[in-house]
């Protein structure tokens, strides 16, 4: 029989259980993934324009930009990550990313989260109607996603609409009579980064391989402080979040994506709430039917990591900055709002899913062949006719 642990041991595991400290240990990590994003656009700047131009000249191609979204946030399994960064691209004070070449990075970013759910499904693969159901869940998404951006892509293309309407509410946030757009703890961020950059401009003579350095050293302070959020969230939460999932069962669609929207903030992952569906549907306690206004409030509620990367946005940019989070906003809202309410529009991405599943339970090899042909090889394919072409 073990020892029962000591009064001073218990209490030191309920002190760090206790929800003041989890607050405190998400605002701490909240803080560095600011200085992260910060530090991004910090690092951009220093870098100079030239090393950029082919990047930018690449993103002029809307598809190829769609591509490196998917691509990117496949390849780092998170679209946090990926908006994170791309927001510090559009606010870097020199030479940044033009707002027209991000939009369709971001759409990108939505299709390519959607494949840790799939990924999530494969552990059904051993029972037949279990992988059924769970898989088609998990298409769901993806098929939702891709529709999306079939929709709303041409649409921006041709209109701007996104990037015009996030460009109007950032002059309204930005205040009156001429007010530019400040971000409230500008000067916190900045003392955070400052020192990093001093150490690294001090230790590495080359101002180049300095500011890639930066750039590196940045980008895992994002990937570090949001996978660390997300592990904090997920421990204190996952007891509230599977109550809430529950409760809303065959209930109000509303409900539904309301509870979707704010399991997908309290846990900082849309890929926690959709893969938490997947398992909850390989059991037959959730239907495709069910799971789908969940999964849509869980592609709004990811939207809020890009508006928080927004204020780490210190300098000229930072308008620029909040406008990109706010497409990416916009068109999550836009989708949920053009495809649900119509019977047929709705239907397309859940009977695809269900197609889907049933090839899959034939042949678990096409599982596996959707999986790598959707996320990996299609973007890449599409990256080097691109090259070749263009």
């Amino acid at each position: 029989m073990s020892p029962s642990p000591s009064k001073p041991a218990a209490a030191a595991a309920s002190w760090f259980e206790h929800p003041l400290t989890r607050l405190g240990e998400v605002l701490v990590l909240l803080y560095v993934f600011l200085v992260g994003v910060n530090g991004l656009s910090k690092g951009f700047q220093a870098l100079g324009g030239g090393l950029l131009d082919s990047f930018f000249a690449a993103t002029d191609n809307p598809f190829m930009g769609l591509m490196v979204g998917i691509l990117a946030t496949t390849l780092v399994q998170s679209s946090s990550v990926t908006t994170a960064m791309i927001v510090g691209f559009v606010a870097a004070p020199d030479n940044p990313l033009p707002i027209v070449n991000a939009v369709p990075m971001i759409m990108g970013a939505n299709i390519g989260t959607t494949v840790t759910n799939t990924i999530a499904a494969l552990a059904h693969m051993g029972r037949k109607e279990e992988f059924r159901r769970a898989f088609a869940v998990a298409t769901c998404h993806d098929f939702f996603n891709y529709l999306a951006v079939f929709i709303l892509l041409p649409l921006e293309l041709l209109t701007g609409v996104l990037r015009k309407t996030a460009t109007a509410l950032v002059s309204l946030v930005g205040g009156f009579g001429g007010a530019e757009y400040d971000s409230p703890i500008k000067g916190a961020i900045k003392a955070g980064s400052a020192p990093i950059k001093a150490v690294i401009d001090a230790v590495i003579p080359s101002s180049g391989f300095a500011a890639v350095v930066f750039i590196v050293v940045s980008g895992i302070l994002i990937f570090a402080a949001l996978l660390l959020i997300v592990k904090v969230m997920r421990t204190a939460m996952v007891r509230h979040v599977e109550a809430m999932v529950s409760r809303v069962f065959g209930r109000n669609v509303i409900l539904a994506m309301i509870v979707g929207v704010v399991v997908t903030v309290m846990v900082q992952s849309s890929s926690i709430t959709t893969s938490l569906l997947v398992p909850l549907a390989g059991a037959g306690i959730l239907t495709l039917r069910q799971a789908f206004p969940i999964t849509l409030g869980a592609n709004v509620g990811t939207t809020v990591t890009a508006l928080l990367a927004a204020l780490a946005a210190t300098d000229e940019n930072a308008a620029a900055g909040l406008t990109i989070a706010l497409v990416h906003l916009l068109f999550n809202l836009s989708a949920t709002v053009l495809i649900y309410p119509i019977k047929q529009i709705r239907n397309i991405p859940l009977a695809a899913a269900r197609k889907m599943a049933d090839i899959a339970v034939e042949s678990r090899k096409w599982a596996l062949v959707y999986i790598l042909l959707m996320f990996y090889a299609l973007p890449a394919l599409f990256a080097i006719v691109n090259r070749l072409l263009w």
